[in-house]
């Protein structure tokens, strides 16, 4: 080889190596909260740099600054998500076992109101930038609520047909919401809270964690089931691709800025996807972490990923008391 070419492909490897390098995560620290409840959803707010942490019946408060708990905001009933309105400096908390949803100040996290639901069950909750409103996801129901976060009441209900689970907006007046009971995901319309469309997801099978791709016009929803991340496109409301992922998932993250995809996993694992295209995936790792650390948050600025899970008695789904904690890992 001239050493011209040997000095390029040396570049070329160089290159690989370091961009390989950038999407493998490696555990970081653990951080520890009180209290032995049960626990689901993480959610960050972008603004205050603070993550939720849904645990039992409190949300823990975390800055990402010093990566330590500063907060709890308590006494409900049984804690699913946290959505965020930065607009009104209010945080919203669905309380699913008091058909509820709590809201709260997101500078001092005072309670400043609850809102009792026509539904049972809220579990996934978001804030929609396009209207303006908050939404619940209500398992029990299988419906959606429609609140309004200036007069703190709900306003609308959205029959679903079957279970929901995660969902997202687009910002541009369309929601989508993964279906978990008829396998399909459902196209909901911000303009007169209809659904306009839904979407079956076949060969997914009990679809959870949710994820947009608005820059290519793609969906990525973890697939309980099959063990499948399938790929859709939101211009046909079709799959275009199914990737092998662990057991057990609930969450999906989509770090758009480096075009990855992560998937938490109860198994133990996340599996971590680069998108080459908008219809070409590749697996990149499959990240160990700890049972039952199905539900993830992940942090813009940093790139770290946190989850949330106590250790549990070997062979058991009994907490070990004293052990929950949020666990950080971060790209190498």
């Amino acid at each position: 080889m001239k050493k011209k070419n040997l000095f390029l492909g040396l570049a070329v490897m160089s290159l690989t190596f370091h961009t390989v390098v950038g999407q493998q995560y490696a555990f970081d620290k653990k951080i520890a909260l009180p209290g032995d409840g049960g626990y689901d959803y993480l959610s960050i707010d972008e603004i205050n740099n603070h993550l939720f942490v849904s645990h039992g019946t409190s949300v823990n408060v975390i800055d990402l600054g010093t990566e330590k708990p500063i907060a709890s905001i308590d006494g409900m009933k049984g804690v699913h998500g946290i959505a965020v309105d930065n607009e009104l400096n209010k945080g919203f908390i669905s309380d699913g076992k008091g058909n509820s949803v709590v809201v709260f100040d997101l500078s001092t996290f005072k309670i400043l109101a609850t809102i009792p639901l026509s539904a049972k069950g809220p579990d996934a909750i978001i804030y929609d930038p396009y209207s303006k409103k908050v939404l619940t996801f209500n398992g029990n129901s299988k419906n959606a609520c429609v609140i309004d976060p200036v007069a703190l009441k709900e306003i609308k209900t959205i029959d679903l047909e079957g279970g929901p689970e995660f969902a997202v907006p687009d910002g541009k007046g369309l929601i989508y919401n993964n279906n978990e009971d008829l396998n399909v995901l459902k196209v909901i319309d911000a303009k007169n809270w209809t659904v306009k469309a839904s979407w079956p997801l076949a060969p997914c099978g009990g679809p959870t964690g949710l994820a947009l791709d608005a820059a290519h016009g793609r969906l990525f929803t973890g697939c309980r089931t099959n063990k499948g991340l399938s790929v859709v496109n939101i211009a046909t409301g079709k799959v275009i691709a199914t990737l092998p992922i662990g057991a057990g998932v609930d969450a999906v993250v989509y770090d758009a800025a480096n075009q990855l995809i992560f998937v938490s996993n109860g198994d133990a694992t996340a599996t971590i996807i680069r998108q080459e295209s908008a219809d070409k995936y590749t697996i990149v790792q499959s990240l160990t972490t700890v049972p039952r650390a199905k539900t993830m948050a992940f942090d813009k600025k940093t790139r770290k990923i946190y989850f949330s899970a106590p250790e549990f008695q070997p062979g058991t789904r009994n907490i070990i008391p004293g052990t929950f904690a949020v666990l950080v890992y971060k790209p190498q």
